[in-house]
This record gives structure tokens, sequence and C-alpha cells, in this order.
């Protein structure tokens, strides 16, 4: 069976988000109003769908499940483990109405280190092709979504690196690329 990732599927995470922003967001300190909502890099991966949700508040890799799958076995806020070619990444299981169910794991919160959506968005481009590359997994331990005693990749990102380290996929590991 061929998964298809359907437009309809990241139109729906941006309309529902953008509504979050508007009713649940206003005024909280967190938000960095140079950015807007947006799914990028949505993709078929496995049997699922793959990509990168950036909000005013945080950005995350978002994985959603095929159409006729509604996780709905899984357990909200547990933990699920997933391989891609970097290697492992620790997926939190959430859910908001107008979605259902999804899998996420966190990348930078709060979003105030990008100046605009230009920079967040290229971000989000470099993440999904890092965790795409094999390359990228001798250099990398499992990223997990903030649980305690590992870092989120947010806290990865503190050291100063060049733009190649970052479009090369050097955030997602500990080490110079």
């Amino acid at each position: 069976m061929t998964t298809i990732c359907p437009e309809y599927l990241s139109e729906g995470l941006e309309s529902v988000f953008a509504e979050i922003q508007q009713k649940r967001m206003e005024g909280v300190p967190i938000v960095n109003d140079q950015l807007e909502v947006q799914v990028v890099g949505m993709h078929p991966w496995g049997r699922h769908c793959l990509g990168v949700l950036i909000t005013p508040w945080f950005m995350n890799l978002m994985l959603l499940p095929n159409e006729g799958d509604d996780w709905n076995d899984l357990s909200l806020g547990s933990t699920q483990q997933h391989v891609f070619p970097s290697g492992p990444y620790a997926f939190i299981v959430g859910e908001e109405e107008g979605v259902g169910r999804y899998q996420m794991c966190s990348l930078f919160s709060p979003m105030f280190e990008f100046e605009d959506q230009a920079a967040a968005v290229a971000t989000a481009e470099a993440v999904i092709d890092a965790i795409m590359r094999e390359e990228n997994q001798d250099r990398q331990e499992p990223v997990h979504s903030g649980t305690e005693g590992h870092p989120t990749l947010s806290e990865r990102m503190d050291r100063p690196m060049s733009r190649r380290e970052l479009l090369r996929g050097a955030f997602l590991g500990g080490g110079q690329g």
C-alpha cells in the first residue's frame, strides 16, 4: 500500500494551529509575532505522513497517520520511537480537535531565535533533509522530546554553528560537522 499525503493534511494542521494561535496563544509571552503557522515538507514516510509544523511558539516534527488509521490505540502523552535514516527519534502522541491523533517531536520552543518566517522555513527544510540522511546517523544520539535528562534539539542549538553545519544537519547531533 502506497502512502499519499493529501494536501488537506497540511491545510488542516495549519488551520487548527492558526485557530489555536488566535484563541489560546493571544498575549502569551512565548509567541514570536514575526512568525506564522506553516507546514513544511509534508511527505510520505513509511505508512505515515511526516512534515514540520512551524508555529510562532514551537517547531515540531509531525507524524500523521495514514488514511484509515486513527492511532486511537496509542495513549495520549505516550512516547513512540521511530527510526529514520539518521537514527531513532522519540515522538509524543498528541491530539487536537480537527486533526485527531498525531505524533510530535519537539525541535524548538520558544521560537525567538528565528528572525522571520523565511529563517524558520529554511530550518524546517534542513531538518527534513537531515533526518533522511544516513551520514548523519553516526553523529547523533536519539532525540527525545524534552524528556527528563535528554536535551531537546533546541538545547543542542545553543552552541554556535555555521550555516553550512546547519544545512548539513550538524544540529541533530552533538558534534561539529
